[in-house]
């Protein structure tokens, strides 16, 4: 028995690792939501990252639940949908990775890319997912649509936020220069910004949203290609 086999199948390793992720992305989610700060801000919800990681807590919520009922009835306790929901959260929580550190974080200053709250919703909790599927793999039991699956979740938050901001909320201001004065002053006032993220505010930056939204939608069918490709690879290994 090979040495990714025996973490397979060891679920007391499994219960540990997932209740131990499950404390760690909690710490990070409410962290951001102000709670330890004696507040919880429910705007919050309105960002990607907070919605990808709320998923994260889900499902290692679930999976600790289900390995507790595999320990107690000395059964496998396995199901389809827990394989796809993986899949789902751990593409997911990549992409709010590469968006973050590739459109965002240049834009941010050098003390909060390294803060350690930063760190645990946009890289540590994305490994983690990842981590989780890598060690206890369930190969063989993603079908080819699955890799479609992957798109609702950010396809959903897209329209969301989208209706969210034509019907009157708004994302704070961003400052638009009306007239340049001379060579070094200008005329400008803030308009009030309808889209948490530049990338998705067709006011800024016009139909280069739908270029964005491209490219996002085809980060994700990738991944979601990588992952159905190893799972069948890992499934005729198995045989």
């Amino acid at each position: 028995m090979n040495i990714k086999l025996r973490l397979k199948e060891n679920k007391w390793l499994a219960l540990a690792f997932r209740l131990s992720a499950l404390i760690i992305i909690s710490i990070g989610f409410l962290g951001e939501l102000g709670v330890f700060r004696n507040t919880v801000d429910f705007d919050m919800f309105k960002y990607y990252t907070i919605q990808s990681n709320l998923l994260a807590v889900i499902m290692f919520a679930i999976l600790a639940v289900r390995t507790v009922i595999g320990l107690i009835e000395k059964s496998h306790c396995s199901a389809v949908w827990f394989t796809r929901l993986r899949m789902v959260c751990s593409v997911n929580l990549l992409l709010t990775f590469i968006v973050f550190w590739t459109l965002l974080a240049p834009n941010l200053p050098t003390f909060y890319l390294l803060s350690f709250a930063n760190l645990l919703i946009h890289v540590i909790a994305p490994l983690l997912c990842l981590a989780d599927y890598i060690l206890f793999y369930e190969a063989g039991r993603l079908k080819y649509k699955d890799v479609y699956f992957t798109c609702i979740f950010p396809l959903f938050y897209f329209v969301f936020v989208t209706v969210l901001g034509y019907v009157g909320y708004n994302y704070g201001n961003r400052v638009v220069i009306t007239k340049w004065l001379t060579a070094e002053s200008v005329e400008m006032h803030t308009v009030p910004r309808r889209a948490p993220y530049f990338f998705l505010d067709f006011d800024e930056v016009g139909a280069m949203v739908l270029v964005y939204i491209g490219m996002i939608i085809a980060v994700i069918l990738v991944a979601g290609h990588i992952f159905y490709l190893i799972d069948r690879k890992l499934r005729k290994n198995s045989i």
